[in-house]
């Protein structure tokens, strides 16, 4: 949403690059409780800080249970963004991941995923299974790497950045100083 309001106000171009949040995460997934070493009471308290940032950005959020690993969910994002009408792919993963609760490691989740948006099913199947897009993302991770990427989401224009879930006007402000020009 805030991205939408970002290109409706600025002439700016949108670039996903891709980050390995927790990579050594299993294709079946890890418990939130194992990942982050504390008891029900603490991930309780992350979802309810989570749900504040989500209603407050009008996005939905489901209680979690579960990370998954995003490798094949970014390979598969990579492609998406250069097929006609691929871009629903980045909201179409976020709805399963923090919505509905989907295993977005899972390759036949990541087809269905696809699917949804109109993308073809076997066209996707061939790019994850043949792993076409691994250098890319390979490379993205390198470029989060440089640019010292630390947390998601993170904002980049010019030579500066913000982390985090940041207030619609510290992400306007980073691409005015960055030279971005406003919409008229």
């Amino acid at each position: 949403m805030r991205i939408e309001n970002l290109k409706q106000n600025f002439n700016i171009a949108v670039e996903f690059v891709h980050f390995p949040l927790h990579p050594e995460t299993p294709a079946k997934g890890r418990s939130l409780q194992d990942l982050f070493g504390a008891g029900p009471d603490v991930i309780r308290e992350k979802h309810e800080r989570m749900k504040g940032l989500m209603e407050a950005e009008g996005l939905p959020y489901g209680e979690r249970s579960h990370t998954y690993n995003s490798r094949l969910a970014q390979e598969l994002g990579k492609w998406a963004d250069i097929q006609p009408g691929g871009e629903a792919i980045h909201d179409a993963l976020f709805k399963a991941y923090f919505v509905d609760k989907r295993n977005i490691g899972d390759l036949e989740t990541l087809l269905e995923i696809a699917q949804s948006i109109g993308l073809a099913r076997e066209d996707a199947r061939a790019v994850l299974e043949g792993g076409t897009f691994k250098d890319a993302v390979d490379m993205d991770w390198a470029k989060s790497r440089q640019y010292g990427v630390t947390g998601v989401p993170t904002f980049v224009a010019g030579q500066s950045g913000a982390v985090g879930a940041q207030p619609y006007d510290v992400i306007a402000r980073l691409l005015s100083d960055a030279g971005a020009q406003p919409k008229t």
